[in-house]
């Protein structure tokens, strides 16, 4: 039986005494949300359950930590809520209880260029205090060693008191030394430009030499160049003189006036460098990436050696080891050497230090090191990477909002990170999670799911209690919960292979590897083992390879499904032969757009130094379309309500009569293969959970040519009860002649591959290595790694 009340009846109020127990959501409208009324016990661990798109997210995320968060801001300053993102109430009667919430997500960590896993937690901060102590010879301050403190020289002048009220000033010189590489800026790569991919030399400036995004001779950029006066924009560059080449490439800041304003030039070069070089490559646009890319070749640092720091930061050791030494070990034997120093007088310093380095270890990325940028890291990597900052936090009594922890962790990893959220939770932290993995489920004190489906049939509570009261409760979670999948009975066999030889991309030790085409082959091993180097590098990227990867869906509050997988495209063209206008009129982002909130629904109003409100456009009653265009239909219905559609109904409206369209058919089938059916065509992609963007960007490359795909962890965000409709869209693909490989940790996925290849047998340093390749029946018999056993356990083998 479910220990649910009845959803009409709110839970009685808690008596005055458990109200500090006790954190209470009455009539939760955000997103789907229907009213939700609930009491979450507090310093417990309450984990969310439910299909993707059944609410959870809105609950945790978008109402109980987004009101923490919101209420924390308006304890600032008018002032300094001035300069932070705007923050709406969400849409709910009554939150009672709520402590300060810390959310620990799946978005990967800055990109910044001088962000590393060591500056990103104290572990940085922790060194750089030791090697001020211990390190010889001594040279200065912590911040001599930190690459992102430049060493600054000057003069100046002081007061000094002489007693009696009286002063003298006294000039004085002086000296802040820090750790940043002059040469690299502490970047640890130089960049050379390629002169022939920014200009056209044949050109002018005004017939348009200059090939760099952004920089069109009609805008800002143009007025800068043509009144600067260094030089003739309608002269070819090949014809300019060295000052004036000079002046145009490499020119240092110059105060100058165009059109009566004052403005600074500067040469092309450093402004690229200070502009494009200054953010991490993967973080860019794609046209930005693809021009720099072109343009910029990164080279070590001759001077730092890749390093980033100064020579004197380089010098300073403890027994032999450099700051530099020590940041680019491995975790794990960084955690080692720290383990064999003992130092009276820095004893809390390495107690505290050994704590953050050991938290690295237990939570699987100890094959990581400190010098490792942010923006490399996968979602699951940048997750873990966050709680390291909460582990040895002194805050107590906060809640703690995880979403899906597991992603990126093999099963041998699980029980860690479950060790971890229990300490989190016994330092009497509410710690509360969305997961779906049936082992981390297993440790809620407390059970919340959601449900029943996904969407508009979602946005309920359907059970909350133990976990016991869940298998009983008949809830599609209830009933999936134990779910074990089984080995095929015979495997398919390939039709050729594909050749890897000699992959020796991060920790990959000259890896040699047939990979079988015409087959599901799947790829795993623990985290850092090298699959993910093995695949990438060495995979994809060929001819004919679709690569589905776990990069971020990116787009604006306008960007929906339909703008996502080009479906709009087919919609808008199908209106336009219907009523005989232009296709541009059906776009919120075009000629269609409603000019009040430019097509965005809602208008926000900036209310100075406080926060901005958003609410829908009176203009278009938040449709985000001009009237006149709303006056054109097809099959009798204008635009804005084919937007409203759901994938399902959309793909019965287009399927025949006036409204036929095959185009737009074929894609929506592809969204409800990959069981996003109840989708809203214009639903934005911001209410999307993190399930449905991985599964909204599968269907907008189901459709690519190439005979081989590559999936890197499919099964993310995953109910337990979709993973089997997942593995009948990778049979389909299979069984229409394409190749499938799949970097994987699901268990449910491992048994239904045709072909394992299992690295390892550890990570970091100790993987890299191919320690078993065959059918997973022989995996199961033997047994002989980590993945064995636990594919044995889960199939009863």
């Amino acid at each position: 039986m479910s220990e649910t009340p009845h959803p009409d009846i709110p839970p009685a109020a808690p008596h005055a005494a458990d109200r500090h127990d006790v954190l209470r959501v009455l009539g939760a409208r955000v997103n789907n949300l229907r009213n939700v009324n609930v009491d979450l016990p507090k310093r417990r661990l309450t984990v969310f359950t439910g299909v993707s798109g059944s609410g959870k997210s809105s609950l945790v995320f978008g109402t109980i930590a987004a009101e923490s968060q919101r209420l924390i801001n308006e304890t600032y300053s008018a002032f300094v809520q001035g300069f932070m993102p705007s923050l709406a109430r969400p849409d709910v009667d009554v939150l009672d209880g709520l402590t300060t919430a810390i959310i620990v997500d799946q978005e990967r960590m800055g990109a910044n260029p001088r962000s590393t896993v060591g500056t990103a937690t104290d572990a940085n901060a922790l060194l750089r205090i030791l090697f001020s102590r211990l390190g010889v010879p001594h040279i200065g301050p912590p911040n001599a060693f930190s690459f992102n403190v430049p060493s600054v020289s000057g003069a100046g002048s002081v007061t000094v008191e002489r007693g009696e009220g009286r002063a003298q000033a006294k000039q004085v010189t002086y000296t802040r030394l820090g750790g940043m590489c002059p040469r690299c800026e502490g970047l640890g790569s130089v960049t050379a430009f390629d002169l022939g991919a920014l200009y056209d030399e044949s050109k002018s400036l005004s017939g348009g030499a200059l090939s760099v995004p952004g920089y069109s001779m009609d805008g800002w950029y143009g007025r800068i160049f043509r009144g600067s006066g260094f030089f003739d924009p309608d002269k070819p560059l090949r014809d300019y003189t060295e000052q004036e080449r000079h002046d145009l490439l490499y020119r240092e800041p110059t105060k100058i006036k165009v059109d009566g304003i004052n403005v600074t030039y500067e040469g092309l070069i450093p402004k690229l460098q200070k502009s494009m070089l200054a953010k991490d490559v993967e973080a860019m646009q794609p046209h930005v990436r693809a021009f720099v890319e072109r343009a910029v070749t990164f080279t070590t640092c001759p001077d730092c050696e890749g390093t980033r720091l100064t020579p004197e930061a380089r010098s300073s050791r403890i027994g032999g080891v450099s700051i530099a030494d020590a940041c680019r070990m491995e975790i794990t034997d960084l955690a080692g050497w720290v383990g064999t120093l003992d130092e009276p007088g820095v004893a809390p310093l390495l107690a505290n230090l050994r704590r953050t380095l050991d938290s690295f270890v237990e939570i699987g990325l100890g094959y990581l090191s400190l010098e490792r940028p942010t923006g490399t890291l996968s979602g699951g990597e940048s997750q873990r990477t966050k709680m390291i900052r909460h582990l040895g936090s002194a805050l107590t009594d906060v809640t703690y909002v995880f979403d899906e922890p597991s992603i990126g962790l093999h099963p041998h990893d699980i029980g860690q990170m479950n060790g971890l959220l229990r300490r989190l939770r016994d330092k009497g932290n509410t710690v509360l999670v969305v997961e779906h993995k049936p082992e981390m489920i297993a440790i809620a004190d407390h059970v919340v799911d959601l449900g029943p489906r996904a969407g508009s049939e979602g946005g309920e509570i359907v059970y909350q209690g133990s976990l016991e009261g869940l298998r009983a409760s008949g809830t599609l979670t209830g009933r999936h919960l134990d779910d074990r999948a089984s080995l095929k009975p015979r495997v398919r066999a390939a039709r050729g292979a594909l050749e890897v030889r000699g992959a020796r991309t991060n920790n990959l030790k000259n890896v040699d590897v047939d990979i079988p085409l015409g087959v599901l082959v799947v790829v795993t091993g623990v985290a850092g083992s090298g699959k993910s180097s093995l695949i990438h590098g060495s995979v994809s990227g060929r001819d004919g390879v679709v690569t589905i990867d776990q990069g971020a869906l990116r787009g604006s509050r306008r960007s929906n499904p339909a703008t996502t997988t080009g479906l709009l495209d087919h919609v808008r063209k199908a209106f336009a032969k219907a009523n005989g206008v232009k296709p541009a009129l059906f776009s919120a982002n075009s000629e269609g757009a409603c000019p009040t909130c430019n097509g965005a629904g809602v208008v926000v109003t900036d209310l100075g130094m406080l926060a901005g409100v958003s609410a829908p456009c009176e203009d278009c009653d938040g449709k985000g379309f001009q009237p006149e265009v709303l006056a054109y239909r097809l099959g009798g219905r204008d635009i804005s309500e084919v937007m409203g559609m759901s994938v399902a109904q959309a793909r019965e409206f287009f399927a025949g009569g006036e409204a036929r369209t095959p185009a737009a058919v074929t894609i929506l089938g592809r969204l409800m293969d990959v069981g996003l059916g109840y989708l809203r065509l214009g639903q934005p992609l911001t209410t999307l959970s993190g399930g449905e963007r991985q599964r909204l960007k599968l269907a907008a490359h189901l459709g690519e040519k190439g005979g081989i795909y590559v999936l890197d962890e499919p099964t993310t965000g995953l109910h337990l009860a979709d993973v089997g409709q997942l593995l009948g869209l990778l049979d389909l693909l299979v069984d229409a002649g394409k190749s499938v490989i799949v970097i994987e940790h699901h268990q449910a996925v491992m048994a239904h591959a045709d072909w394992i290849i299992d690295l390892g047998p550890g990570a970091g340093r100790g993987g890299g290595q191919v320690v078993f390749q065959g059918p997973p029946a022989d995996l199961v018999r033997t047994r002989a790694t980590l993945t064995g056993e636990h594919l044995a356990a889960y199939v009863g083998g």
